[in-house]
């Protein structure tokens, strides 16, 4: 098992940046897929995008693609989502995860962070 904490959210204007990590403790991170998953409020936690353990393997949801990027960093043990051209459908709480694999559904990740929220104002 590994312990989760995202930093980075905030408020950004439309056609803005931030940059999220994750911050892992624990043992073994290389070998988590690691995901990125977004939740605004009376909707379900929706895919973002994930990492494979060596960071080679990357998949996004069609409305990221070209604007975000994931990354990692395990002799730090960080998972990273920049996030360019935001828009305010981009507007929610951004949960990390990490799991067997870079799954595209929350269902197989066991561990997940507190989230933190980013709002990009209309």
């Amino acid at each position: 098992q590994v312990q989760l904490i995202e930093s980075g959210g905030g408020v950004a204007q439309a056609g803005g940046s931030l940059t999220l990590s994750c911050a892992a403790s624990g043992r073994s991170f290389s070998s988590y897929g690691v995901g990125w998953f977004r939740q605004v409020p009376g909707e379900e936690r929706g895919f973002v995008a994930a990492i494979g353990g060596s960071g080679r393997q990357t998949s996004y949801t069609d409305s990221v693609k070209g604007r975000f990027t994931i990354s990692r960093d395990n002799g730090k043990k960080t998972a990273c989502l920049q996030m360019n051209g935001l828009n305010p459908e981009d507007t929610g709480v951004y949960y990390c995860a990490a799991g067997p694999g870079p799954f595209t559904s929350s269902a197989p990740y066991t561990c997940w962070g507190p989230g933190t929220q980013v709002t990009v104002p209309a």
